[in-house]
């Protein structure tokens, strides 16, 4: 009996404490898509900016990374790696990838936007799919490392995995 209200108990400290603290970046590091995909590597890039890489692992693998300005939900995505992906060829080019997006960072922000970025990548041939888009909903690693820069963007919320 007493585990068992130790566990509701547990639980509703959970429910009532969890949207007030803060999210780590460690926490950011999970599983998206049980046992197939998610997200590992978050790191803050400076100034409002943060990269992350997905993965997906089911009868193929791929890596994906990502880039957010937190602010604005500008965000450019590009695939490094793919293993027995249906139609496609074998690459491995993720750490060649980052290096291209440290090197960018290396200078003045005002150049290493992420159309600019985007366009290294692909002059470097490190990336397929790049893709520039806009988020209207926070990410993990914007609430973990510039929670402040929401702005209207729907807060970040853990997903429960079914």
């Amino acid at each position: 009996m007493k585990t068992v209200r130790a566990y509701l108990l547990g639980g509703l400290l959970i429910a009532i404490a969890g949207p007030l603290a803060a999210i780590t970046p460690e926490a950011c590091k999970r599983t998206t898509h049980i046992s197939h995909g998610g997200e590992i590597f978050h790191r803050d890039l400076g100034e409002g900016r943060v990269i992350w890489l997905d993965w997906w692992g089911q009868e193929g693998t791929y890596h994906e990374l990502v880039l957010v300005e937190c602010a604005s939900g500008e965000t450019l995505r590009f695939r490094t790696h793919e293993h027995n992906i249906a139609g496609t060829r074998e690459y491995h080019r993720t750490e060649r990838a980052w290096d291209v997006v440290q090197e960018a960072h290396e200078g003045s922000r005002v150049f290493a936007t992420l159309p600019r970025i985007a366009e290294a990548v692909k002059e470097a041939r490190v990336a397929e799919n790049i893709a520039l888009t806009t988020t209207q909903i926070e990410t993990c690693a914007c609430a973990a490392f510039y929670p402040d820069q929401r702005g209207e963007k729907t807060a970040f919320e853990f997903e429960v995995l079914k």
